[in-house]
């Protein structure tokens, strides 16, 4: 076992446990559905809008791997900008980026007994629906509870097993595509491309959540970097390969429900496409996984600088884990499923995750001129370029917001800024609180 870390907790998790984790963080439910929406925005050219997403968000990407090179604690975007802009910018962005993350895991959670519907109807109605939320959240509860080793190596088995159905599908469904398919009749609108574009944006989003539990990561300042970036080529590769074969096979894709499943079943038979909703639930249940990982460390991090009650950065005696933030969350996470509102908050995730990437982008000049900022052991050729390109790339899908949303994401800033001046208020009143 590595050695533990000034918090108490244990660097367990590996450079390639960290590739499957971002992995599981990116690949949720969203792909088994979007290539039927991006086609049905701008047909055959939906597979150029892949490459050129891809190309876009490799910009904030990279941003991350430079900034999360500087640091080996737990926090990640929070972190960053507390570090960068001070205590008060980096306790709102990780306010923002918790609740967000709670409400995206629960929409997942929800769409999970969906496609378990696939095989079994009553799975997504009355006490049936609550038991297999309930067993699934506490399970994974619990693995992430008894330490983080256990947890990594549950998020390894679910990357694995989310690939291999989504390889089988690009594999044998190249042989099968129709260049006919690919013809056009015309180039798209220039706003139904951007449309496009800004759609498939947010499935590449989740790389960022592998930078939170630095704190458990083994050489977290080398580590990060390199493995997010060959998790997110990786995802790059099978979301562009998967876009080719469903436009490539199945004529009426921009009616689909189930895109993925519906064009293994042109080539694979209705075996094909039982298996790709296996794959869909397995993805799901990975992604949970590396939500309750992920999500639980941003409240211990929060806490161990007094900005929420100190018991959430408490770790746990035997397994090395804050265990407190881990119940918190699972608890959160477990009531916000149940909840029939939840689906409705989830557009809060979509603007606090820009947020994060928009602190996270400026970040990166504000600490290369930073004389006493830590080393960054990854440097990206032209990062200010690079950083202005990606904060103006999150500046443009923020303004894509809609009203509903800006109200929301106001709403949750303003309880987080009354939560901040409370905690600052009890630490002047009792610093040793």
């Amino acid at each position: 076992m590595a050695q533990d870390n000034e918090a108490g907790l244990v660097r367990g998790i590996r450079r390639w446990d960290l590739v499957a984790l971002i992995i599981n963080s990116m690949v949720g439910a969203g792909i088994f559905v979007l290539p039927a929406r991006a086609f049905g925005l701008i047909g055959p050219y939906s597979l150029a809008a892949f490459v050129i997403c891809a190309l876009v968000v490799a910009l904030i990407i990279l941003c991350f791997a430079e900034v999360g090179s500087r640091f080996k604690e737990t926090g990640g975007p929070y972190l960053y900008a507390r570090e960068s802009f001070g205590p008060a910018a980096g306790f709102q962005v990780g306010w923002m980026f918790w609740l967000a993350r709670l409400t995206s895991s629960a929409t997942n959670c929800n769409l999970l007994v969906v496609y378990l519907g696939y095989f079994w109807p009553g799975a997504n109605a009355g006490a049936w629906r609550a038991g297999i939320i309930a067993a699934v959240i506490v399970g994974l509860t619990a693995i992430n509870y008894i330490g983080v080793r256990d947890a990594a190596t549950v998020s390894n088995f679910f990357a694995v097993g989310k690939l291999l159905p989504l390889l089988l599908f690009v594999a044998v469904g190249l042989f099968f595509i129709s260049p006919a398919n690919f013809d056009a009749a015309a180039l798209p609108e220039t706003g139904a491309f951007s449309t496009a574009v800004m759609l498939l944006v947010y499935a590449f989003t989740g790389f960022e959540n592998a930078t939170v539990p630095a704190g458990e990561v083994r050489d977290p300042q080398r580590n990060i970097p390199v493995a997010t970036l060959i998790a997110v080529g990786i995802v790059a590769a099978f979301y562009i390969s998967i876009q080719a074969v469903c436009v490539g096979v199945l004529p009426g894709l921009a009616a689909s429900e189930r895109p993925i499943a519906d064009a293994s079943r042109v080539f694979l038979g209705p075996f094909g496409a039982t298996l790709i909703v296996a794959g869909a639930a397995v993805s799901i249940i990975g992604n949970l996984n590396a939500g309750v990982l992920t999500t639980s460390r941003l409240p211990f991090a929060m806490s161990e600088r007094g900005e929420l009650p100190r018991f959430l950065s408490a770790t746990h005696a035997r397994f090395r884990t804050p265990h407190a933030a881990i119940l918190l969350t699972g608890a959160l996470l477990l009531a916000l499923t149940l909840s029939s509102s939840v689906m409705s908050a989830l557009t809060l995730s979509t603007v606090a995750r820009l947020l994060a990437y928009a602190a996270t982008c400026l970040a990166l000049p504000v600490l290369r001129r930073r004389a006493d900022a830590p080393p960054a052991h990854f440097r990206i050729p032209g990062g200010v370029a690079v950083a202005v390109a990606a904060l103006a790339l999150c500046v443009w899908l923020l303004s894509q917001s809609t009203w509903r949303e800006a109200r929301d994401a106001g709403i949750t800033l303003a309880a987080g800024l009354a939560v901040y001046f409370f905690f600052s208020l009890k630490r002047r009143r009792d610093p040793g609180t």
